[in-house]
């Protein structure tokens, strides 16, 4: 009973062999491959990517975040407040002269010195003639706003102090300095009653150089040192 069947799987076998060979022969007889050697270096050939014939193609998308969260830019500019400035001291200034001060802390350009006295200076072109004493009719409204500021600071002690440019000796300065700070004194005094201590630096404390880094003179320099100080002291433990 064996042989029949070895007889049968073998002519099956046969029979499926003939089929390839039958389709094999339906494709066409096959194309051989030549492999050609190039004597130029690979490096030199450039390079590009051409997206092969009915391939899909690909879109890239951004993906939403998960939950319906965008993520927003909001450009964020910078401004100077327009709020007030600070006052400076304001524990010692009346509720109702605080606006007032505050503008005229502004507009003197008031700064504090280290020991927390506050400083204005009043130009000396604006106070005096050239080599003079004697205050000039237009000075009336630096000096009005100077008093109206040391209104503000019922307690406070004064010092009027007056320097010049590097110009002239020692003693000359002194002097002409000294006489306008006891011009801008008195000035004071008569619109607010009150004393101020007067000194005369001369040319000993300047804020700008009176030359030039190379020896020449420097006339803007010299200007801003020909002014008057007026300082607003920290009051006394009694007076306050």
């Amino acid at each position: 009973m064996r042989r029949p069947v070895l007889a049968a799987a073998g002519a099956h076998a046969v029979a499926r062999a003939c089929a390839l060979l039958a389709a094999l022969a339906a494709c066409g007889p096959a194309h051989a491959l030549e492999v050609v050697r190039s004597g130029r270096a690979l490096g030199a050939v450039p390079t590009r990517l051409v997206p092969a014939s009915g391939a899909p193609s690909t879109t890239l998308r951004a993906q939403e975040p998960a939950g319906g969260l965008v993520g927003r830019r909001q450009d964020t500019t910078l401004q100077r407040s327009a709020g007030p400035q600070t006052i400076l001291r304001e524990a010692e200034v009346p509720r109702e002269r605080l606006e007032q001060t505050r503008a005229l802390l502004a507009e003197l350009k008031a700064r504090p010195t280290p020991e927390q006295a506050i400083s204005i200076d009043l130009p000396a072109d604006v106070l005096f003639d050239f080599d003079k004493s004697d205050l000039r009719a237009d000075a009336a409204s630096s000096l009005d706003k100077a008093a109206e500021l040391i209104k503000s600071y019922a307690a406070a002690p004064l010092t009027v102090v007056g320097h010049t440019d590097g110009k002239g000796t020692d003693a000359y300065n002194d002097s002409l300095s000294l006489r306008r700070a006891e011009a801008v004194a008195r000035a004071l005094h008569r619109r607010t009653g009150r004393q101020a201590a007067v000194q005369g630096q001369g040319k000993r404390q300047p804020v700008a150089p009176n030359t030039t880094p190379d020896g020449r003179d420097d006339p803007q320099g010299r200007q801003l040192n020909r002014r008057v100080q007026i300082l607003i002291g920290v009051p006394s433990r009694e007076g306050r």
